[in-house]
This record gives structure tokens, sequence and C-alpha cells, in this order.
């Protein structure tokens, strides 16, 4: 049963990184939150849960078990797991910055070539109406 749960975690948690890298491509830090916030609960949220829906039940413990079994299982695949995400997360937020970067500037130097242009265009024009007025 451990063994189970250990890979249906492990499967849920690479399918979530999966659609969340697709959903927020240029979010990295969304994408490692999510990571954690869609696959991991907590006791504390499943016990209440669980005594509620089989509260008059004699076997609400036997119930309970694969959950006791499942939260420490995220803490110690979670904790396994984050150096990882967090170095991810690092590296991605440089290269967006980066490509930002770069595209600024390409666009400053766009916007420049565009006035040198004008410019241009704008001193030969006048030096084509000043020749016709010479002549």
């Amino acid at each position: 049963m451990i063994a189970l749960q250990f890979l249906i975690l492990g499967f849920v948690m690479v399918l979530a990184w999966f659609s969340l890298r697709m959903l927020f491509r240029k979010e990295p830090t969304l994408q490692a939150m999510g990571l954690f916030g869609c696959t991991h609960k907590t006791v504390a949220m499943g016990v209440p849960l669980i005594n509620a829906i089989y509260e008059d039940n004699p076997l609400v413990g036997m119930y309970t078990l694969p959950l006791l079994i499942w939260h420490p299982m995220q803490l110690v695949l979670g904790t396994a797991v984050a150096p990882h995400v967090a170095a991810y997360v690092k590296t991605k937020q440089e290269l967006l910055a980066r490509e930002k970067e770069e595209e600024e500037n390409k666009n400053t130097e766009d916007t420049i070539k565009t006035m040198e242009m004008g410019a241009t265009v704008h001193v030969n024009n006048s030096t084509e109406h000043d020749n016709s007025q010479h002549e």
C-alpha cells in the first residue's frame, strides 16, 4: 500500500509539474507553488472530512490510515524535491530577465534606427528642397 501511494503521489506531482509549466510558462514561482499546492494535502483537512463522512462507521480509523501514510510521504518527497524546484525557479527567473532585457535592447535599437532613418529622410528632403529653390 505504501509503494502504491508513493507511485500515485509521484505520478500526480509529475503530472502537476508539466501541466503547470504549460499553463504558466513565464511564471516559475506559480509553477512551484502549484506543484505543492496541487499535490500536498494535510491531515488537518483530511481527518475531519473523513470523520464527517463516516462518523457512525466503526472502521473510520482504517479509512484514515492511508491519509496518515500519505501525509508523511508528502513531507519526505517534498523535502527531496524542494531544492531542485528552487534551483529551477532561480534559473528560469534569470533566463526570463535576460530575455526581457534583450527584447528591451532590441526595441530601443529599432527605435533609434527608425529615428535615424526619419532624420536622414528629413535632411534629404530639406536638401532637395533647397536645391530646387536655387535652380
